[in-house]
């Protein structure tokens, strides 16, 4: 397993700057509420995995095992990002999840390779503080993006296209909430799945379809040399559209994100910074709008971000 730092694990370089980003993540802005915590938060940590993580061992072996499932019934974004867990169902009806979780979380040991789970192209890659921290962003067609966060290393570029299993970064624990749970939050790899410019879960409920190239029971990769890009699905022009992307920017109420994603050159790359920032930020919004004409169904498309010389199989 490649070797990370404890500081390239953490992402608190440069450190006054991750203060100041740590102080949104609690304390919010004008534009978004402060975190809200309370005792339930407590029922989330696991002080066990996470000794063993840092210590580099992995708690059942060749399994993966699942920290946080997408919660099915968040809070309303409106009150703010809750760790809490008040109103939780995951997509086998339990709690396994947290009242504002929008992901699935993969509890592994920091330096962990990650690979990319289909084809696709890497359209926005961010080093912050803020919840999530280091992040990656690929978008893989046909209105299915995925974000990997909490990175330690990134080992690709804007503009790459990569293919199924490439090795695009390494896991870690960036962001201010392993620091803030006094290291009990295990390392993870926060995996989001967006459909159609939402988060959504790649697991499914009966009657739905899973997102999951092997319904509800992915893999780790094996990756082939060679491998195909697949139909190049991000390359369409017309994946995203130009006006709806402007009036989703327009109804953003930060004069400063506004401007930033106005002055996004690439009109593709610039609907998926819309896409992650409405996601990540979404009361700097006034309203969330379509990015894209063309509504597409949920198909079985992903793999697991992970390889199979690291893990045979998922542990809930």
């Amino acid at each position: 397993m490649p070797k990370v730092s404890l500081v390239e694990a953490l992402g608190i370089s440069p450190l006054r700057l991750r203060i100041e980003q740590g102080k949104l993540a609690v304390l919010g802005d004008a534009y978004s509420p402060k975190s809200r915590v309370g005792l339930s938060t407590l029922k989330i940590l696991k002080p066990t995995w996470a000794a063993q993580l840092w210590a580099g061992r992995r708690p059942y072996g060749r399994e993966l095992p699942i920290y946080n499932l997408f919660n099915r019934t968040p809070t309303p974004e409106s009150e703010g990002w809750s760790l809490r867990k008040s109103q939780v169902h995951d997509f086998r009806g339990g709690t396994l999840s947290y009242d504002s979780h929008n992901a699935t979380d993969f509890a592994t040991p920091p330096g962990t390779r990650l690979v990319a789970p289909a084809a696709g192209m890497v359209r926005l890659i961010v080093d912050e503080y803020h919840r999530g921290g280091k992040k990656l962003m690929l978008d893989h067609g046909r209105g299915l993006v995925t974000v990997m966060a909490h990175l330690a290393r990134t080992l690709v570029h804007v503009g790459d296209e990569v293919a199924p299993g490439q090795v695009v970064a390494l896991s870690g624990a960036s962001g201010i909430n392993f620091v803030a749970a006094a290291f009990m939050d295990p390392p993870h790899l926060h995996f989001g799945t967006w459909l159609n410019g939402v988060a959504v879960d790649p697991f499914a409920v009966e009657g739905e379809t899973s997102l999951w190239d092997q319904p509800n029971a992915p893999t780790p990769m094996v990756p082939v040399a060679g491998a195909s890009l697949g139909d190049h699905s991000w390359r369409d022009p017309a994946a995203y559209d130009d006006v709806m992307v402007a009036d989703q920017i327009a109804a953003c109420i930060d004069p400063v994100m506004q401007a930033k994603l106005r002055a996004v050159p690439d009109a593709a790359v610039r609907a998926c910074h819309v896409i992650f920032y409405r996601n990540y930020f979404p009361t700097r919004f006034r309203t969330i709008v379509p990015v894209s004409r063309i509504e597409h169904p949920r198909t079985p498309r992903l793999a697991l971000p992970f390889l199979r010389e690291d893990y045979d199989s998922l542990r809930f």
